[in-house]
């Protein structure tokens, strides 16, 4: 009988049957300033820049990119699409070949991170930092 019950719910996940829709976050209304965690009563040392960003960090560069095309309910391969990048240099464009400290940490490990290996044997970081979503592209 557990049997049973067991193939049946393998056979429901398979095939979507309880697959849903992304629940998306509730409306960011314009002016509501994003919650911090100083604003939380959490205490960091130091003071935060300008902007509160790692971009107030003296030689740190970012760049992304947002790609959002088309509306509706997800097709393979015809959208919509909702995805971007991320690329962080610790010591900006002009210093690329000079290595910096670095270790990991994998807080839910439901992603891929590409060169922990490296970081893990050398424990240096010789390149930019890039992040992206984690799985772009799948059907609900």
């Amino acid at each position: 009988m557990h049997a049973k019950i067991l193939i049946a719910l393998v056979i429901m996940l398979a095939s979507g049957v309880l697959a849903r829709e992304p629940i998306s976050p509730p409306p960011r209304i314009a002016t509501q300033k994003p919650i911090r965690g100083r604003d939380l009563g959490i205490p960091f040392d130091g003071t935060p820049g300008k902007f509160n960003a790692i971009t107030d960090v003296a030689g740190v560069e970012v760049g992304y990119t947002t790609i959002i095309t088309g509306e509706g309910k997800l097709e393979v391969d015809k959208g919509p699409v909702r995805t971007g990048v991320t690329a962080i240099l610790p010591r900006g464009a002009a210093a690329m070949n000079d290595p910096v400290f670095a270790g990991y940490f994998s807080l839910n490990g439901n992603g891929e991170m590409t060169g922990t290996a490296w970081v893990e044997e050398s424990g240096f970081l010789e390149g930019p930092i890039v992040l992206t979503n984690t799985k772009p592209g799948m059907a609900g």
